[in-house]
């Protein structure tokens, strides 16, 4: 069994910042990818950012100069930073692992929500 931890999510205003985490635990093989989804109301899940093994990132274009993904060394723990926050960023944030055999785990989100 895999759990996946997610913290940092908040309520912010326009401009300010966020960092959330993703914890990885249990029986997880070893991990090939994290990454970033996110899922605002009305619209379909989409990707922020991943890195994988090497350390090798790729945002979406909505985050670019703004998110930055990271992963803890060794650890099973991955990291956003989210600056320059805009309304349009207000959605539920996923944590996605794969691990080398290419077996997919969801966090249970989230919430991030930037006023105006």
């Amino acid at each position: 069994q895999v759990q996946l931890v997610e913290s940092g999510g908040g309520l912010v205003q326009t401009g300010g910042s966020l960092r959330l985490s993703c914890a990885a635990s249990g029986s997880i093989f070893s991990i090939a990818t994290m990454g970033w989804h996110r899922q605002a109301p009305g619209k379909q899940r989409e990707l922020v950012a991943v890195i994988d093994s090497g350390g090798n990132t790729n945002y979406a274009d909505s985050g670019k100069g703004r998110f930055t993904i990271s992963r803890a060394g060794a650890a099973n723990t991955m990291y956003l930073q989210m600056n320059s926050l805009n309304v349009e960023d207000t959605a539920v944030y996923y944590c996605l692992v794969i691990d080398a055999r290419s077996r997919s785990y969801w966090g249970q989100g989230t919430q991030v929500t930037v006023s105006s």
